[in-house]
């Protein structure tokens, strides 16, 4: 596929390749063509959710939110030269963040638009309003 077209990818924001809805990164993902990295912290992971066979490499840590002094060498571990990634936060704000890194390292890195949860409904609840848990995407719960 080319992540040129509108079909694959959104136009590129400044700084990183485009966004890809949670689907197109699943397909991308399953069929070699990307690296799923998952940049929630730990504790999101433990106690929201995690994709099986997705690399954690945080781009912020738990407490604090600090940046991860790490999330360079751990993402240069992850993605082998060439190939893109497909970056997958909460609801898609922080892995924009970590696309703009991972590009700045020389990585063609998509954002995944609604994260892993989704955006809040009416009652401040994620999980029912896109993201990947909700568009039925692999995924486990300790």
């Amino acid at each position: 596929m080319n992540p040129a077209t509108p079909t694959d990818a959104t136009a590129a924001d400044p700084g990183y390749a485009g966004d890809v809805s949670p689907v197109q990164a699943f397909d991308w993902w399953q069929s070699g063509d990307a690296v799923l990295v998952d940049v929630r912290t730990d504790a999101e992971r433990e106690w929201v959710g995690y994709v099986p066979g997705a690399i954690a490499v945080a781009w912020k840590q738990w407490p604090g939110m600090a940046v991860n002094p790490d999330f360079d060498a751990g993402l240069k571990a992850a993605v082998p030269a060439g190939k893109k990634v497909v970056l997958l936060c909460r609801s898609g704000v922080r892995s924009i963040a970590a696309a703009k890194r991972a590009t700045e390292l020389g990585i063609e890195a998509y954002n995944i638009l609604e994260g892993f949860e989704g955006d809040a409904n009416e009652q401040a609840q994620r999980g029912a309003v896109g993201g990947w848990q909700c568009r039925g995407l692999p995924w486990r719960q300790n």
